[in-house]
């Protein structure tokens, strides 16, 4: 399983609004004779790759898959049936399906006479599968907050100059990041004071992220922008009543001060964006913790101290400590000079 949950990670970015899956099929002697993820949305599902690695040796076998074999006919046929065809005799799989349209898999296995096994490594996958799960369970796309910062919490220094306080690979990190993501998000803050570009940079044949900018008052993009390109697709979201020429612009209702995050979300859900890298300064990452709309943050942090300067969060509707958003740190990673803190909001 858990090298499943390895082959289903080469699928990040580039399945959405379909999740990640990974499987690995075994014959019926155990040895492994076939592997497969789900590379890309409305091609075949991870175990049909996988399936067609085994090249017939499946008869009698097990399938180990990340998530519960779907048991409904979309752009592809059901993986349910596609294993029970092949002759699988026991399907092992991590997490079970929170889609109504597609749940019901290992009942379809088991009324088939297929042995089937549930939970096994739930977490790992969970944490793997974080973003499409979200996306079903809460209708609203998965938000990883990411900051670069010096070690005392500041992103730039007093006069805003910010180039560079981490290093040359945590940058090239955050296109990672960038590239597992459907959509990248700034404010207009970030938007005046950097003129960001957001695209994917350094990965040949990277599904680009949509990039987001919210202006509330639609007077940070301008023509000209580097993030109005045709590098990536861009999408202007500004407060309802606010006129703009700018292409490409959705229109929302206004929130403590600024945009409605929720709103926000709800919108780009609709256009099928399952994960969002926020990007922003301290007052749109502020507007989203406030919002509770934070469910992974990804720290940069320089050994450099800078004293004087913004914070890397502002108001985020935290007036005691009693009410300080705490988090749990999943991971802890050298980059270049840097340190890397992964870490997730515990329940409120």
């Amino acid at each position: 399983m858990r090298r499943a949950i390895e082959l289903a990670a080469r699928g990040l970015g580039s399945t959405s609004p379909n999740p990640i899956v990974g499987c690995v099929i075994l014959d019926a002697a155990g040895e492994i004779v076939g592997e497969g993820f789900h590379q890309r949305a409305g091609g075949p599902h991870a175990e049909v790759n996988a399936l067609a690695a085994a090249d017939g040796r499946a008869g009698g076998g097990t399938a180990y898959v990340t998530l519960e074999p779907c048991n409904h006919t979309g752009r592809t046929g059901p993986c349910a049936q596609a294993l029970i065809d092949a002759g699988i005799a026991h399907v092992v799989y991590a997490v079970g399906d929170p889609n109504p349209q597609a749940t019901g898999g290992a009942d379809t296995l088991r009324a088939a006479g297929v042995e089937v096994t549930a939970g096994v490594l739930t977490a790992e996958a969970e944490a793997g599968n974080a973003a499409w799960l979200t996306s079903v369970r809460l209708g609203r796309p998965h938000v990883t907050w990411k900051y670069a910062a010096s070690l005392d919490g500041r992103i730039a220094a007093a006069d805003r100059s910010s180039r560079w306080i981490t290093s040359p690979e945590s940058r090239a990190d955050v296109h990672r990041l960038r590239a597992e993501s459907d959509a990248v998000v700034v404010g207009s803050g970030t938007a005046r004071a950097d003129d960001p570009h957001l695209a994917v940079r350094g990965t040949e044949g990277v599904t680009q992220p949509l990039r987001v900018v919210v202006d509330t008052g639609a007077s940070a993009v301008v023509p000209g922008a580097r993030v109005l390109d045709d590098a990536a697709p861009t999408l202007i979201a500004v407060a309802d009543g606010v006129p703009t020429d700018l292409p490409d612009v959705v229109h929302l209702p206004r929130g403590a001060g600024g945009l409605d995050i929720r709103a926000l979300l709800a919108a780009l859900h609709e256009r099928g964006v399952r994960s969002v890298l926020l990007e922003g300064g301290p007052t749109l990452a502020g507007a989203f913790v406030a919002a509770g709309a934070v469910d992974r943050v990804v720290g940069y942090l320089a050994p450099v101290l800078i004293g004087a300067g913004p914070a890397a969060l502002a108001d985020a509707g935290i007036t005691t400590i009693t009410e300080a958003l705490r988090l749990t740190i999943t991971e802890t990673v050298r980059i270049g000079t840097d340190l890397r803190i992964t870490a997730t909001p515990e329940e409120r």
